[in-house]
This record gives C-alpha cells, structure tokens and sequence, in this order.
C-alpha cells in the first residue's frame, strides 16, 4: 500500500468518535449515495461525575465539511476514542 493510500480518508462511510478529554464528538453517516454523502455530528461534554457525555448539540455537514472538522480537531490535539454512548435506537418497521 502506498503512502497516501493510507492518508487518504475512507470512502465508505464509517462512524467515529473523537475527544479532547472534555468534549466529545460523533460523526455518523446519515446519507450516502454518489451524488451524496451527509454525516450528523453530534457534540457532548464529558462531566467528571455522569458515566455518559452530556449530549449538547446535533447537525449535519456534508462529507468534506465533517473531514475538514475532523483535521481540524486531531490538529488542536483530539485523539480518536471509543464510543460514548449508545447510538438511538432504528426505527419500528411497521
């Protein structure tokens, strides 16, 4: 495998997860299609004395908005975690 295959992001969407320690974000894919790629971002706040993040915001960028906030981040010195919480339940077929 060359060098910048491996530098180069996934093109299949994957969840992850990422932190300073007192923040927390997720990023999970919500649309993916060719003509579309869409993740939801979701922010929490790692409290000293709750076993979860307190959820604090949600929203939604497009694939390049979320990889350039992920750059963003593992630059200011986040590191990727393990998952912080359970992701929402699927919906109920009807």
């Amino acid at each position: 495998m060359s060098k910048g295959a491996r530098r180069r992001p996934p093109l299949s969407p994957r969840e992850a997860w990422i932190s300073d320690g007192r923040q927390v974000l997720h990023f999970r894919p919500t649309l993916w299609d060719r003509w579309s790629q869409r993740l939801e971002i979701t922010s929490g706040e790692l409290l000293p004395d709750q076993p979860v993040p307190l959820l604090k915001r949600r929203w939604e960028l497009s694939r390049e908005e979320a990889l350039r906030l992920w750059a963003e981040k593992r630059q200011q010195g986040w590191q990727p975690c393990e998952p912080q919480w359970l992701p929402p339940p699927a919906p109920a077929e009807r």
